[in-house]
């Protein structure tokens, strides 16, 4: 997930002041000033999150309401994933496409009640998203009413192996019954929450949703509460390498406009039999004959760092970009992603061109980091 780009004005989140006292590196992204990384480095706040636990500021994500007896239908209209299975205090991963199939965001569905339900999108794409969200709601007729929430929702993530003992303690809800893309409505150090056990790194952890005047004191409180545990502040730097060392994707990077779920791997969020949503033909269509090319895991098997936007070739010939990529701090080495002919498999050589030079690597399934805590 995790939006990036965006352009104008640069906007401030509730912790702005936060970042700027812990001495964070602020950066645009997604039209926000975030922190990418603290003192201490994204090496050291990347180790934090796979061995203890990090806290990072994602309060930049859109959130949209949506309510009323025609919500789930509305819903299921505009994604590709069916928000009919959930229960209420369920989470699920989805997809906006448009009618020719092109992913518009990916995004997180919430049912928190039987007709209530809330979408946390991309920061870049809040703008495009609640624009396309309400005028389908309004062309369709459906029977819903929508806010957007953005400006008033904060969200911390809390990852990590030591994050529930973190927690625990400052939580008004018991954690563990908490399942894996479930949520509790509670407190957290006594301010209003939904907690849910979700998260963009691989390892456990959970996202705080609060009000955005709440969110200073509860990023404070957790700091302090997490402090032996080894709990530290991490950044956007730490997120992009934990997210694709598991091979979540980016939209900007991994997934936009021009590709399909279908092509990005990401098919099992493509529920073609739940009935008519937007794109489902074109989606149908491709599955029918075949996606030309897939979103590939690969390693450098020389030393280089393969940074997105540098070309990959594959069989003599230039298959296209890195979508992502880093030198991997769990593994030590490069690692990223890039779409290749659907016949490419794991095991093949394709190389990366790093200033005019090839640099060997192989085509390698995902996750590449396989050791995480997140086992629910």
């Amino acid at each position: 997930m995790s939006g990036s780009g965006g352009s104008g004005r640069v906007r401030r989140t509730p912790l702005y002041d936060e970042h700027v006292r812990l001495g964070a590196k602020l950066v645009p992204f997604g039209g926000f000033a975030m922190p990418v990384q603290y003192p201490s480095g994204i090496r050291a706040e990347h180790e934090a999150v796979r061995s203890a636990a990090g806290l990072f500021d994602v309060s930049h994500m859109g959130e949209f309401r949506v309510e009323g007896p025609g919500a789930v239908e509305l819903v299921s209209h505009l994604t590709t994933n069916d928000p009919a299975r959930l229960s209420v205090g369920q989470a699920q991963y989805s997809t906006m496409c448009g009618e020719d199939g092109g992913v518009l965001d990916d995004l997180v569905v919430y049912r928190l009640g039987e007709e209530l339900f809330r979408l946390v999108v991309n920061a870049a794409n809040i703008a495009g998203d609640w624009e396309h969200v309400a005028g389908v709601a309004s062309r369709a007729g459906f029977e819903a009413e929508l806010s957007n929430r953005s400006e008033e929702i904060a969200l911390l993530a809390l990852q990590g192996p030591r994050a529930e003992a973190i927690l625990a303690p400052l939580a008004s809800v018991s954690l563990e019954p908490i399942g894996f893309y479930r949520f509790a409505e509670g407190q957290v150090d006594g301010v209003p929450s939904v907690i849910s056990r979700t998260g963009y790194t691989g390892e456990d952890g959970f996202e705080l949703y609060l009000d955005a005047g709440d969110a200073a004191g509860v990023w404070r409180r957790l700091l302090e509460a997490g402090q032996e545990e080894g709990l530290v502040p991490a950044g956007l730097g730490a997120r992009d390498t934990l997210r694709l060392e598991m091979g979540y994707a980016l939209y900007g990077n991994d997934i936009d406009r021009t590709t399909t779920p279908l092509e990005a791997g990401l098919g099992w969020l493509v529920k073609l039999d739940k009935g008519p949503f937007i794109g489902r033909e074109a989606l149908r269509r491709q599955k029918d004959e075949g996606p030309a090319r897939r979103l590939r895991g690969f390693r450098l098997t020389e030393r280089g760092f393969p940074r997105a936007g540098y070309p990959v070739r594959y069989e003599g010939s230039e298959a296209g970009p890195v979508r992502s990529g880093t030198v991997s701090p769990s593994l030590g080495y490069g690692i990223g992603t890039a779409y290749l002919p659907v016949g490419a498999s794991a095991g093949d050589e394709l190389a990366v061109v790093i200033r005019e030079d090839e640099v060997a690597g192989r085509i390698e399934e995902m996750p590449f980091y396989r050791e995480g805590s997140l086992k629910r």
